[in-house]
């Protein structure tokens, strides 16, 4: 895997399953204070025909470590919000150079979030629901308090998977349970699970994760 530059700094995973087609897509976001390898080895256990992207949050984390952050935090459920503008920005340009410059089908793009990633993907989801086929939103939450508008009414064609742990102590299942209710309300195609972990993938939840994008890909 080849470190690729262009809107965001990313790795690739080409499909092992070749159909003949423009495969699906799964990009996957990293969370704060981890890098693009972060969530790269759940690939194997992903339907095989999926095109992995993985990129890397745009802002070096300045609280430990080398990893980087898509913004900082200025209290729990509250980005700084010139990065997250920032990081919003430039992840959806992102989308659409992967649309553009990998052989992908455009119409089949997923995003697969962990903690601050999946914070990111329903701010995409919800704010551009027609670049987004569906979101797996791990350990996060619907980020409210931004400058950011939702289409709650245009979310026909955009499908969710929300796994939370019960146990989380970085960002309690409250908010699991918050996005949950925001999403029934406004109508959406949703699957919401809560597992016995904390803030992590288990291998119960990545199972379900795999078994709803293979349904996924055959609707």
């Amino acid at each position: 895997m080849n470190l690729i530059t262009t809107t965001l700094t990313h790795k690739i995973i080409p499909p092992y399953a070749k159909t003949g087609k423009r495969p699906p897509a799964l990009i996957m976001l990293h969370g704060r204070g981890a890098n693009e390898d972060d969530l790269l080895p759940l690939s194997e256990f992903l339907d095989e025909r999926l095109f992995i992207i993985a990129p890397r949050a745009p802002f070096d984390f300045q609280f430990g470590g080398s990893g980087f952050t898509w913004y900082n935090i200025l209290e729990i459920a509250k980005p700084e919000p010139a990065m997250f503008g920032e990081s919003y920005r430039r992840l959806s340009e992102f989308i659409e150079d992967v649309k553009k410059g990998y052989p992908v089908d455009p119409g089949r793009i997923f995003l697969l979030g962990f903690s601050m990633g999946t914070i990111m993907s329903f701010a995409i989801a919800l704010t551009r629901p027609g670049a987004i086929r569906g979101v797996v939103a791990n350990s996060g939450y619907i980020p409210e308090d931004t400058d950011l508008t939702f289409q709650w009414d245009k979310l026909s064609g955009t499908s969710f998977f929300v796994a939370h742990g019960i146990d989380d102590p970085v960002i309690p299942v409250s908010y699991g349970r918050r996005s949950k209710f925001l999403l029934e309300h406004a109508g959406a195609d949703f699957i919401y699970r809560e597992y016995e972990m904390v803030h992590q993938i288990g291998e119960e939840s990545l199972n379900d994760i795999g078994k709803w994008l293979t349904k996924m890909l055959g609707r």
